[in-house]
């Protein structure tokens, strides 16, 4: 892809009295980085200080309470709700302000929201009794983690109609807080008026039935954010920054927020003294795509269209989020739809992005793969962490780092995991030698980039980073004991990966039953036994010369050229319901065949992280997938699929093809015999069970860090 030179995301831009030196900011997002009384400790600062130093404008702290533990959202939030936080606060803008970067806390109040007043038994406050509905989320998350999640945690919700003496008790708790910012030094604070939150849920006339000044008209659903943003502004001067973020509209929630209240509300905002407004949305909580289609959407630029809209009605800068890329939002700026660009997953995978493109080194960028396994953490108690950048939450023990000796390291297997190593250990100044069996590097990375595009990105950026370091990369080499010892490493770190068989079940053996490496084989062109046991000479020479000519290596065309033609039937089964089997039926899927996918178990989506699987289970099923959980006595006939189904009916399923998409497992084999051969090694990656990528990443920082 051509970058351009991101003239007018590099530029300086002001919110009220604040200076940035450029467009790009950290949006809020609530990491739980924080110490377990909410308090702003040695791991905060760091993940802060590492944003600023990677050139960004404007860090925007997740969601602050301004009444902790009162109105939390999740385990270790941020706090601002007293004044035994100021030293902590006051510490990350100082490392923050080091970098040359600017400072803001968003005050929040979970309102509806609030599991931590769920969890210990407090009044959850509403605007109105809420009509209850089920949560989307555990209808897809295994019980492993419902039993982690909070909402699965919670036995009984007392909702509290708030009173007009509890309102006013919130609304001098924003303003306190917003003094407390000031106080530490903080640049400006963001009200968060938006997602569900307390603010958000008074202006939805979703959840707003009151009856009295807080609820009926617009005017007067916006009341609340109309006293807090007067609170604050009166707590913290008139030069003070202080802005909003709003839901351009509520996805999937009858009743709920549209763009047109948004646009009205934006403008009341505007007239009560916020600076500017941060364009955002919120979801239907019942099911659908959740998160994924709003606020942490999948599609690109989903919110841009409405931020413009609200962008056009205001006098005021509006900041706009939501997976924008950066020529995207470069664009948008240019073009007067948005002044300011709210940047997440992409600073958490890379947060040297803002300097490397000021440096013109848009492709040395790190890829965020989308994968969401960064909020989706936060659904199971835990902390944010990176699948891509195994540096995230841990930027506080860089100085711990014990510096080595060069050494000559040997790395078996040019998959993710293996090209990862070889990059930080070229990087550490070790000498490495690359070694891999198949003539191309990315390993299963190649088919996984095919299946699911974002994929690709990182596949490229870790084969460009192998190809321009110092790596003396071996193709078409297969790793012996024998050659191993000839190369006489002082190490080996072994990623070969998983070895795939083909599980053993009636007509598996059928020439229509293709495991994953087959299907593999046929699309990228590699030799495979199966494929040649299972395919006519006419696919396996089509086949052979796309491989002969790079067709197949460029895994771009090859996903282009398979929406015209793939040698698969029109009906096609997949067994398996985990993470391959579900890209591998989305990507069938997107190619006009019929899928049905068939699995044993009860929950789809295994290997997918939550926030992603909500999307992929959604998708397949709105686009005529069909997900048959709880199969038993599954078998292959020569035209069909037939299976038991969950409420003990035999079914049958025609298939031209069938795809087996499990049966992956860890393959020691040949670190044993290095093992035994009294070589030094570690092992990494898929060979120690299957991780996906994020298994490989992180096992391959891990490997290189501990040497």
């Amino acid at each position: 892809m051509a970058y351009n030179s991101y003239g007018s995301l590099l530029s300086p831009g002001r919110i009220g009295s604040m200076t940035l030196r450029n467009r790009m900011i950290v949006t809020a997002m609530g990491v739980s980085f924080a110490e377990e009384d909410g308090s702003w400790g040695d791991r905060i600062r760091a993940y802060h200080a590492r944003q600023a130093q990677g050139g960004v404008g404007l860090i925007n702290t997740g969601a602050t309470g301004i009444s902790w533990p009162v109105g939390g959202v999740q385990p270790r939030q941020l706090a601002i709700s007293d004044d035994r936080f100021l030293p902590g606060i006051a510490a990350t803008v100082e490392a923050v302000h080091r970098h040359g970067a600017k400072l803001s806390v968003q005050l929040h109040h979970a309102g509806p929201n609030s599991i931590i007043d769920m969890l210990e038994g407090r009044p959850v406050d509403v605007p109105s009794q809420p009509k209850l509905v089920g949560s989307g989320y555990m209808n897809v998350m295994f019980p492993e983690e419902i039993a982690l999640s909070g909402f699965g945690r919670v036995k009984s919700v007392n909702f509290r109609e708030m009173s007009h003496d509890h309102i006013k008790v919130v609304v001098e708790q924003f303003a306190a807080a917003a003094d407390r910012a000031k106080r530490a030094g903080v640049d400006g604070v963001e009200i968060h008026g938006g997602h569900g939150y307390i603010i958000s849920s008074f202006l939805s006339a979703a959840t707003n039935r009151r009856e009295d000044d807080y609820g009926g008209p617009l005017e007067n659903r916006a009341r609340l954010m109309i006293e807090v943003i007067k609170a604050v502004r009166a707590a913290v001067g008139s030069d003070y920054p202080v802005w909003i973020k709003l839901d351009t509209r509520e996805v999937d929630r009858p009743g709920g927020i549209t763009i047109e209240d948004t646009v009205a509300t934006a403008r009341l905002a505007e007239a009560a003294g916020v600076d500017a407004i941060t364009a955002s949305a919120y979801h239907g909580n019942d099911g659908g795509k959740l998160d994924s289609g709003s606020h942490t959407p999948f599609t690109p630029g989903i919110n841009l269209p409405f931020a413009g809209q609200i962008r056009a009605a205001v006098n005021i800068p509006v900041i706009a989020s939501g997976r924008i890329e950066p020529e995207v939002g470069d664009a948008a700026i240019r073009d007067g739809k948005a002044d300011f660009i709210a940047m997440g997953r992409k600073i958490l995978a890379d947060p040297d992005l803002p300097a490397k493109l000021a440096r013109g080194q848009a492709t040395d960028i790190r890829p965020c793969i989308y994968c969401n396994t960064c909020i989706s953490a936060i659904f199971t108690s835990g902390s944010s962490r990176c699948a891509v950048n195994p540096e995230l939450g841990f930027e506080y023990l860089d100085g711990l780092a014990v510096p080595q000796d060069a050494r000559h390291v040997v790395v078996v297997g040019g998959g993710p995991g293996g090209m990862e190593a070889a990059r930080r250990l070229s990087a550490k100044g070790h000498r490495v030698t690359l070694v891999e069996a198949s003539e191309h590097l990315g390993g299963t990375l190649r088919f996984a980039a095919l299946a699911y595009e974002p994929n690709e990105r990182l596949l490229n950026w870790l084969r460009d980073a192998v190809e321009e370091a110092p790596i003396d990369v071996r193709l078409r080499t297969t790793a012996t004991v024998e050659m191993l010892h000839g190369l006489a490493p002082d190490l080996i770190i072994v990623a070969t990966g998983a070895r795939r068989d083909m599980p053993v079940f009636p007509g598996s053996d059928l020439p229509h039953v293709f495991s994953g490496d087959g299907l593999r084989a046929l699309m990228l062109g590699e030799s495979n036994p199966e494929l040649e046991r299972k395919t006519g000479l006419g696919t396996r020479i089509v086949s052979k010369i796309a491989a002969t000519v790079g067709i197949s290596a460029n895994i771009d065309l090859v996903r282009q050229a398979t929406r015209t033609w793939m040698p698969l039937g029109a009906n096609i089964v997949i067994i398996g319901g985990e993470l391959v089997g579900l890209e591998l039926a989305e990507f069938l899927m997107e190619r006009g065949r019929k899928v049905d996918v068939v699995d044993e178990s009860a929950v789809f989506g295994a290997g997918l992280q939550i926030l992603r699987r909500v999307w992929v289970l959604d998708e397949l099923e709105k686009h005529g997938v069909s997900l048959h959980r709880s199969a038993s006595d599954i078998r292959v006939t020569n035209e069909a699929v037939c299976f038991v189904d969950r409420d003990g009916n035999m079914r049958t399923l025609p298939a031209d093809h069938v795809i087996v998409a499990r049966g992956a497992t860890g393959d020691t084999a040949l670190a044993d015999a290095i093992r035994a051969a009294n070589m030094d090694l570690r092992v990494i990656g898929d060979a120690l069970g299957v991780g996906y990528i994020e298994g490989a990443m992180h096992g391959a920082s891990a490997a290189v860090r501990d040497l």
